[in-house]
């Protein structure tokens, strides 16, 4: 990764440009051109320094809440139930623990009508009721400064 890289990261991490062309708005900052930056974006994604390149968004301002979940699934089932919840809708990830519970997934709803409907979809697919909740008390912001 060389110093423009670095440039176009520490950039995108202050946020991509509200602009018709974000890419070409931050090649005009690093006088570089559009194709450059998505170029080195693509190289580094696929060279493994960068995993992702995606959004946060408050989800509470949208009229969302979230909540962390976690079940106790069989060991010959963890591999079916957390491909289930991959297909979830509203489902953003979900991870092996160790202790019990040992799944635990996290999953964004509108309203309290979707989010018990959501439960319900994963307790038939899963075929685990005992799912414990623990809801969103505090927003924590992630950031990352590469500087």
């Amino acid at each position: 990764m060389d110093e423009k890289d670095q440039e176009i990261l520490r950039l995108l991490h202050k946020g991509l440009p509200l602009d018709p062309e974000p890419f070409k708005a931050i090649g005009d900052k690093l006088w570089i051109d559009e194709m450059s930056v998505i170029s080195r974006l693509a190289s580094m994604h696929q060279s493994g320094q960068i995993r992702h390149l995606g959004v946060f968004f408050d989800s509470r301002k949208l009229g969302y809440s979230g909540v962390l979940a976690a079940m106790q699934v069989p060991p010959e089932a963890l591999s079916r139930v957390s491909e289930a919840l991959q297909k979830i809708p509203g489902v953003t990830h979900n991870y092996l623990r160790d202790g019990e519970p040992n799944l635990w997934f996290t999953l964004i709803a509108h309203g309290e009508e979707e989010e018990r409907r959501l439960f319900d979809q994963i307790r038939r697919e899963s075929g685990i009721s005992d799912i414990k909740l623990f809801p969103s008390r505090r927003l924590f912001k992630v950031r990352t400064d590469i500087d």
